[in-house]
């Protein structure tokens, strides 16, 4: 008994603390989502309130410039200097009449410097303008001033609303008086009627005069104070309307965003809504956007909801949970009889994963062979590259080898003319002349060993260190070689190297083939062009060296734009070449950590590669 009474309690007391809890969940929720919700309203209330300003600015843009053009007219300076020339006044009657029509405006007036019209649109109608004074208006004394007049007021004469626009008429510098239009505004209610929001439209004193809700016309935002009320019964804007309060003091959230609480007809029921409000500058009216807060408010109410009923839910699955335990417990006893079993069990899994792991050990000892033989092909794939390299140094030696025996029979045929001169010489006791002849051979011989050396030095194997390597001696030892083509060939090899101490990271030899390679590959592109120029080029660029071989053949179609780096391609002729040199070229270059490219060009190649500079 004392055992069940204890449950209870317990059970009572976890209650009373989800319900707690419930309730503060539910109260941050709410306030998140109400926050959330007039973020997004006012986001969108932005938007509506920017379109409805650019409506309105258009609207009055429509017109602005119509008075302006009107003060131009020579008939409305005529009348204002003539005003008692009664045949005049009635032309210009008919003429402002044609110019209201055509226009779409209310009306359209004449008005003397002091204010008394004496040309008006509606000369025609029950109540003409003709012979009023609107010298009170301030729209006439800011045309009077010479600015353009703008104000929104309800007619004296015809109770409509209307925007008007004032500018001076002048004859010279004097200004005679002001022409005036007025212009409807209300098929701007119209067209943003019938919409979630209510746009609101007020004056600098804070009284609506353009609302899509017609209960709020002539009402003001708050309370206006005696002074103001005062000014605006002396200019008589509204007539006789009656300025009253559509609500007390807002709530500031954020900027131009509030919260009212507004009075329904007959004052029933208080609706909430959220007033955001945007200044247009050009005509001095406050633009205001109410957006009703009932859906926010219904939407704080479903997302409690659904909240209230995942927790509940989520209670009740914990009290399912402890209940389900409790039952566990109960069977434990049936545990304890399943033991025997599981041991049996557990003895069988043993020997399984005995066996697996034996297995597994077999499948690792594999596994290590795999890796060791994927190392030693990884060292047989480097040595083979690098015999590849060696092997493509070789290809080039032999189609430089024309060019080179040349280059040695030249020195081979004078070595033996001054020989042979020498010993004639000897013979003769003309010293001198053999002295000379002996320095010409030894000369002779040195340019002989020079060009062996850089042959030999080529045609080794590189070790592939990465050292600092002046460029000037790479391209020296590089045109060693490559002189003896370049003559046969008549080609104008121009070398611009700036400045001349580049130092960079590379490998000597190996740099030297990527640039025998890339002249070698110029030369071949330019046969039988008319003029043969080859430029090699090397300029610093922050911590770079860019080093480009141009030529000027006809360039690489664009067909063989992707393929020109891949092994083995070529566009020679059959046995002018394997195709490797731009791949080994490409590979040396990267791993000197740089990047060999064929730039864009107007005219024949361009290779360029970057190498790290040596400061």
């Amino acid at each position: 008994m004392t055992i069940v009474f204890s449950r209870k309690k317990k059970g009572i007391i976890s209650f009373l603390f989800f319900v707690i809890i419930l309730v503060q969940v539910l109260n941050t929720v709410s306030v998140w989502t109400y926050r959330r919700g007039l973020v997004e309203l006012s986001d969108k209330g932005n938007v509506r309130l920017e379109l409805y300003i650019n409506y309105l600015q258009g609207i009055l843009g429509k017109y602005e410039s119509l008075p302006e053009l009107l003060a131009i007219d020579n008939n409305l300076v005529r009348a204002l200097l003539s005003p008692h020339e009664k045949k005049r006044i009635e032309i210009l009657n008919r003429y402002l009449e044609t110019i209201n029509r055509v226009s779409d405006t209310l009306d359209t007036y004449l008005m003397n410097k002091d204010g008394l019209t004496i040309a008006a649109s509606n000369w025609n109608e029950k109540h003409p303008f003709i012979g009023r004074n609107f010298s009170y208006r301030p729209y006439f004394k800011q045309a009077m001033k010479g600015k353009l007049g703008r104000y929104f007021a309800l007619g004296t004469a015809s109770s409509k609303r209307g925007y008007y626009f004032a500018y001076p008429v002048r004859k010279s510098d004097e200004i005679l008086g002001a022409v005036v239009i007025k212009i409807n505004i209300d098929s701007v209610e119209q067209s943003w009627a019938n919409r979630d929001e209510n746009f609101l439209v007020s004056d600098p004193d804070g009284v609506i005069f353009i609302t899509t809700n017609p209960e709020w016309r002539f009402k003001s935002l708050k309370p206006l104070e005696e002074d103001v009320l005062y000014r605006i019964e002396e200019s008589r804007r509204y007539s006789d309307a009656i300025l009253e309060p559509l609500s007390e003091e807002g709530r500031t959230l954020w900027g131009k965003v509030e919260i009212l609480n507004i009075a329904d007809e007959g004052g029933k029921s208080i609706k909430r809504v959220m007033k955001q409000s945007q200044f247009m500058p050009q005509a001095g009216w406050n633009v205001h956007i109410l957006t009703d807060t009932r859906v926010l408010r219904e939407k704080v109410l479903m997302v409690n909801i659904m909240v209230g009923t995942g927790l509940s839910l989520a209670y009740i699955l914990v009290l399912l949970l402890l209940q389900r335990n409790h039952r566990l417990a109960q069977l434990h006893r049936v545990e304890e009889e399943a033991k025997r079993a599981l041991q049996d069990a557990n003895e069988q899994l043993e020997s399984r994963v005995s066996d697996r792991t034996q297995k597994l050990t077999a499948a690792n000892k594999m596994l290590r062979k795999e890796v060791l033989d994927r190392k030693q092909t990884e060292i047989k794939l480097k040595r083979t590259r690098k015999e590849l390299i060696h092997a493509a140094k070789l290809a080039v030696l032999g189609q430089m080898s024309a060019g080179i025996n040349h280059e040695l029979n030249q020195p081979l045929a004078a070595i033996r003319s001054y020989t042979d001169n020498g010993k004639q010489f000897l013979q003769k006791g003309r010293l001198e002349d053999a002295m000379w002849n002996l320095e010409q051979i030894g000369e002779l011989t040195e340019r002989m060993a020079q060009i062996g050396v850089q042959l030999k030095l080529f045609s080794r194997k590189s070790s592939g260190q990465i050292v600092v390597v002046p460029l000037h001696g790479v391209i020296d030892g590089a045109l060693e070689i490559l002189k003896p083509s370049l003559k046969k060939e008549a080609v104008e090899l121009t070398i611009d190297i700036k400045p001349d101490n580049l130092e960079v990271r590379a490998n000597h030899v190996l740099l030297q083939q990527v640039l025998v390679n890339l002249v070698s590959n110029a030369m071949q592109a330019i046969e039988g062009q008319q003029s043969k120029k080859i430029l090699l080029e090397g300029h610093a660029l922050e911590d770079k060296v860019v080093i480009a071989v141009h030529d000027n053949g006809p360039g690489v179609s664009a067909e063989h734009l992707h393929d020109i780096f891949e092994p083995f391609f070529t566009t020679k002729k059959s046995g002018h070449g394997l195709g490797l040199g731009l791949t080994i070229s490409d590979r040396i270059v990267r791993g000197f950590g740089g990047q060999i490219i064929l730039a864009q060009y107007k005219e024949g190649a361009r290779f360029e590669f970057t190498l790290d500079r040596i400061v």
